[in-house]
């Protein structure tokens, strides 16, 4: 309370005495580097001279404590963006009576930096620095500001990149969101193919061996320890190489014209079959004999650099039985985050290398590994019925985005029930692939995998009934009427409709219904220019979900928060809905074509309109994106993306119709 009197009452002396007081601070404005390239990261210099008994605040003061600290606010432009916060160079420090504090002040002259990224070649900087100067000889204080427009930078290269992410602000959003999960579940899943690929006949067999070789050709237990963490670290930097290598090819992921691009997904598609053929043993897929055996040579070199050529030949012998797990690794991470790759890569090779490590560490635990036999091939053979399962992922997204109609839900469900039957057939013996043990017998474990299987393929078989299968959601098509039924097929229902979207109260016809709708039975648009219209006449807040055919996340949002009654019945009844995909292929009429402010490119698509419409009016790039709008078109809340919350998304629903009220 006594911090905010003294404010108050600092405040009525400056205006009082303001009219009276020469001006107390003049500014002048410098920059880091003048020429620069797009991307680059400059920083702005603002120096001011101070009048003689006057001092002025810092940026570094806690707005708490009284004094009103120097900020800096820069006009709204897309041509660049801040990093961090204004940042005071050489500020003095005293103990302040008046405040009963610590504050940092200037006395004479001062300085600030503030960093931006440069995102335009269009560069415009201008925005209002305020601040207060005070003096001891009277005791009044002035709060200040001063405009500012920087037109010395020149910008003379690169490509703009207004409303992209870029990495320092997105990092954050990356752990939490992309449209393949978290980079954390991701790194576990890496991690999870690596212990697989253990247990493969070109990599199991080897684990001994290496350990004997660490342990027999070192002068002590020590040095054995040390050559196997070698090891062991050589071979996650081989395969985080790969990772680095694969992300500098492809970029950011390929982003969201690839991800769900026909030509794309369906060699995907092909990719995964061939590792499957490959992993049921009709042919290998293996690295050329002659550069395998130019590094095996390096690696009898010894010292450190051998054991990082013995890692080497470790990568490469193994390929035949690693080289699809790797490649499904990096495919998966085709829809994610630029450094996606390097996370997998980094999650498979850590279970890779550390069977080395500790079995050198704690030699006496060999004996307790199983023997090396049938049971080999037989994981091979089940990770083969998995490469052909999410093959099957990859060709039913460029299905929705083109609407081919080749994979509708019930389709979908039935081969991977099928396979489901077939790999517990396998592990029972029933089927036989052509490197399997004739011999081969049911052990405890083969027996638990394949009950599981089968257990998995129950519950697939309830899909067909119309199951939400709600474990799935986001694995599977959408939940939609179907070209094809097998209930229809079996004379066990009628043919289903299409379910009418149309809002009551619209008088027309919804774009795009024929071939998009809106789930568990919302009704709604897919066009943003129809929903604001059907708003503004009925007076209600506008819904808007930035979503994707290919979007996982938008499935497990609709599945797990959309579907909650409280959820549901607010969507139902206080909002007009529109479901803006961004991947959508439907190529709409040329009339409809423009240009994009943003990268300059003719957006021709519906997905392509919508994805360009997300990045210049709310600048996000990631689906699921949520935003509450009035009937103005202006924003009611800070838009969300996903949170498997329903609590926060009622609250944020909530916090948009009272903002709205009150408009």
């Amino acid at each position: 309370m006594k911090r905010v009197l003294l404010s108050l009452v600092l405040i009525l002396i400056s205006l009082t005495g303001q009219a009276q007081l020469r001006k107390t601070t003049s500014w002048t404005f410098d920059v880091s580097k003048t020429e620069v390239n797009t991307g680059d990261v400059v920083e702005l210099i603002f120096k001011v001279n101070i009048i003689d008994e006057w001092y002025l605040y810092s940026s570094d003061i806690d707005e708490d404590i009284g004094p009103i600290p120097t900020t800096v606010t820069f006009d709204e432009s897309k041509s660049f963006e801040v990093i961090g916060d204004l940042v005071p160079v050489n500020a003095k420090e005293k103990f302040d009576k008046v405040w009963d504090a610590d504050v940092t002040y200037f006395v004479g002259q001062g300085e600030f930096r503030q960093k931006i990224r440069v995102l335009s070649k269009d560069l415009e900087i201008s925005g209002l620095l305020d601040f207060q100067t005070c003096t001891d000889v009277t005791g009044l204080c002035i709060p200040g500001d001063q405009e500012f427009s920087i037109d010395l930078i020149s910008v003379t290269g690169g490509d703009d990149l207004a409303g992209t992410t870029t990495e320092e602000d997105g990092f954050n959003h990356l752990l939490v969101q992309d449209d393949g999960g978290s980079l954390l579940g991701f790194f576990i899943a890496a991690f999870i193919f690596g212990l697989a690929g253990l247990l493969t006949p070109c990599v199991f067999p080897m684990i001994p061996m290496t350990v004997a070789f660490f342990t027999n050709n070192s002068q002590s237990r020590r040095q054995a320890k040390i050559k196997a963490v070698s090891y062991g670290l050589s071979i996650i930097f081989i395969y985080i190489l790969v990772g680095l290598i694969f992300t500098s090819f492809f970029g950011v992921g390929l982003a969201n014209d690839l991800a769900t691009g026909a030509i794309a997904n369906t060699i995907f598609f092909l990719v995964f079959v061939i590792f499957a053929i490959s992993f049921f043993g009709y042919f290998e897929i293996n690295i050329p004999t002659g550069f395998v055996n130019r590094m095996d040579k390096k690696a009898e070199k010894g010292g450190f650099l051998g054991v990082f050529f013995m890692a080497f030949t470790l990568v490469l012998v193994s390929f035949s039985c690693t080289g699809p797990i790797v490649g499904s690794v990096l495919i998966q991470s085709f829809q994610g985050a630029f450094i996606k790759p390097v996370v997998g890569m980094l999650g498979f090779a850590s279970a890779f290398a550390i069977p080395f490590t500790v079995f050198a560490f704690f030699p006496g635990l060999l004996k307790d590994l199983p023997k090396s036999g049938g049971w080999l091939n037989s994981v091979k053979v089940v990770l083969g019925f998995l490469e052909l399962g999410l093959g099957f992922k990859f060709l039913s997204v460029a299905d929705q985005a083109y609407h081919w109609g080749l994979l509708d839900r019930e389709i979908y469900i039935a081969i991977w029930f099928i396979l489901a039957i077939l790999l517990g057939l396998y592990l029972l013996g029933v089927i036989r692939f052509p490197h399997d043990d004739k011999k081969r017998r049911l052990k405890p474990l083969a027996l638990i995998v394949a009950v599981s299987s089968m257990a998995f393929a129950v519950y697939l078989f309830q899909g067909f009934g119309n199951a939400p299968l709600t474990a799935l959601a986001g694995y599977l098509p959408p939940e939609k009427s179907s070209d094809f039924s097998f209930q229809e097929t079996l004379g066990l229902k009628d043919v289903t409709e299409r379910h009418d979207v149309t809002p009551e109260g619209f008088n027309g016809e919804v774009k795009y219904a024929d071939f998009l709708e809106l789930p568990h039975g919302l009704k709604g648009f897919f066009d943003y220019d129809q929903a604001v219209a059907f708003a503004k006449k009925e007076g209600k807040p506008i819904f808007i979900d930035f979503t994707g055919h290919g979007c996982v996340n938008c499935r497990k949002m609709e599945q797990y928060v959309w579907s909650d009654p409280e959820v549901l019945k607010r969507l139902q009844n206080d909002f007009v809905i529109v479901a803006l995909y961004v991947d959508d292929k439907t190529t709409l009429p040329e009339s409809e074509w423009y240009t994009s402010e943003f990268d300059g490119r003719v957006k021709k698509t519906i997905g392509k309109q919508n994805f360009d419409f997300q990045i210049t009016r709310f600048n996000g790039n990631a689906q699921p994106y949520y935003v509450l709008l009035d009937t103005n078109e202006q924003p009611l809340m800070k838009p969300v993306a996903y949170d498997a919350s329903v609590a926060n998304f009622v609250e944020f629903l909530d916090g948009a119709k009272a903002e709205f009220e009150k408009r």
